[in-house]
């Protein structure tokens, strides 16, 4: 089960287009993952401007699956920094045939390797535990982080039921938001937790 759900034709269709697109230039990157049968699983690839922009603006990288699932049930896994004027840009990409750990280690290290085994300083994710293990596999020494965008977004889900709710989520989004230093977000944090009495939430 676990291959590419991909239509008839596409699997040569990719290749071609991956071969080309080398071709062209030589720093197009590109790793394809198979199965005993040969079949896809994994793709990863690259273009010479991300190789390029990682160089640069690499030190923290945003990964996330949540972003597209294509007509193929296929998630789409996309490596994100962001340059000097903060703007998005695009530091390689993969599709996937499942969200497990092995194949997370598998992408990771296609990514890695074509980034000339430069790991980042720093990548943030979404709570994931298969992506959290296959971070610690490949890159032990990066600073592993939660988006702040999913972490935010379950704020209604866990606080919505309190009668105070509207104070609290402006409570917990200025400790969030207005606060530069740990030790400042965890005196709001603490405050706010003991003025709407959340011990047990």
């Amino acid at each position: 089960a676990r291959k590419l759900r991909l239509g008839e034709g596409d699997s040569d269709a990719l290749q071609k287009y991956f071969l080309r697109m080398h071709a062209q230039n030589s720093s197009f990157y590109y790793m394809i993952d198979v199965d005993t049968d040969f079949r896809i699983r994994n793709l990863f690839w690259a273009d010479a401007m991300s190789r390029a922009a990682y160089e640069e603006f690499g030190d923290v990288v945003s990964f996330d699956t949540t972003y597209l699932t294509n007509k193929y049930d296929m998630p789409f896994a996309p490596f994100v920094g962001v340059n000097h004027h903060g703007q998005s840009i695009l530091l390689g990409c993969g599709l996937l045939s499942s969200e497990d750990t092995d194949t997370f280690v598998w992408l990771f290290k296609s990514w890695l390797n074509c980034m000339s085994d430069h790991p980042p300083k720093a990548i943030i994710t979404d709570q994931c535990k298969a992506m959290q293990n296959a971070i610690e596999i490949v890159f032990p020494n990066t600073r592993h982080r939660w988006c702040l965008w999913h972490i935010t977004k379950k704020i209604p889900e866990k606080l919505k039921g309190y009668s105070q709710y509207e104070s609290m989520k402006m409570d917990l989004q200025n400790a969030v938001y207005d606060t530069f230093i740990k030790d400042e977000f965890e005196m709001k944090w603490k405050e706010m937790i003991a003025k709407f009495n959340l011990y047990e939430n």
